[in-house]
């Protein structure tokens, strides 16, 4: 069974057609890169994914369940269960420390905050981010890059949906973080699905997905 499967979705902004009759299955555990020139709606699929963009036409489950026509409240908490985020933008609050960040998931949703907390400093520790009393707004534009990574792993996803993960990281530090990740996704067995652009992380992937004329193409 496919963790995600989504069946001719298709996505309009007032006369712009971006996502035109798109069909996705994602199985568990595998890394899934998707590639296409900017402005071409990667984010926005991910976005329909990760079900934070509902106006779209035609299906997505997760995890068999369907995502529309289901109450709010079973919305967020098949994303609370299923998915994490790594989004662009980071959506760090500045002024809590890196665990704090972190572990916000876990203290929206209720669970255990002291293994939350445990296993935040765990990922930190090994992508290389202090987890002292340093607010965010004192870390560098990487290192927040890799904090909003390990909030989106700290409830154990059986997705993780990233946009650029490792764009603000240099070569080294890209190869830590998706050593890492390949390790998680080993350990955990959660489908990781990621917008990315360098050759060394595409080389990672189990597939790469190219989003041109509203649909995704295999690249071969």
């Amino acid at each position: 069974m496919s963790i995600i499967e989504a069946r001719n979705i298709e996505r309009s902004f007032d006369d712009l057609t971006v996502l035109s009759g798109l069909d996705l299955d994602v199985a568990q555990g595998e890394f899934l890169a998707i590639v296409g020139r900017s402005g071409v709606g990667k984010s926005t699929l991910l976005a329909i994914l990760g079900t934070h963009d509902l106006d779209h036409g035609g299906t997505l489950k997760i995890a068999d369940t369907p995502t529309k026509d289901i109450s709010s409240g079973a919305l967020a908490a098949l994303r609370r269960e299923y998915l994490g985020f790594v989004f662009q933008d980071f959506y760090l609050l500045p002024a809590l420390t890196a665990t704090e960040n972190v572990i916000l998931p876990t203290v929206f949703s209720g669970g255990n905050l002291e293994k939350a907390r445990a296993h935040a400093r765990d990922i930190l520790d090994k992508l290389s981010v202090r987890t002292d009393e340093t607010p965010t707004s004192l870390l560098s534009r990487g290192e927040r890059q890799r904090v909003a990574v390990a909030r989106g792993l700290v409830n154990r996803p059986s997705v993780l949906l990233a946009d650029e993960p490792s764009a603000s990281l240099d070569e080294e530090s890209e190869s830590i973080l998706f050593d890492l990740l390949d390790e998680l996704r080993r350990q955990q067995n959660f489908a990781l699905i990621a917008v990315v652009h360098s050759t060394g992380v595409l080389n990672r992937a189990d597939r790469i997905l190219e989003l041109k004329d509203g649909i995704l193409h295999e690249v071969i």
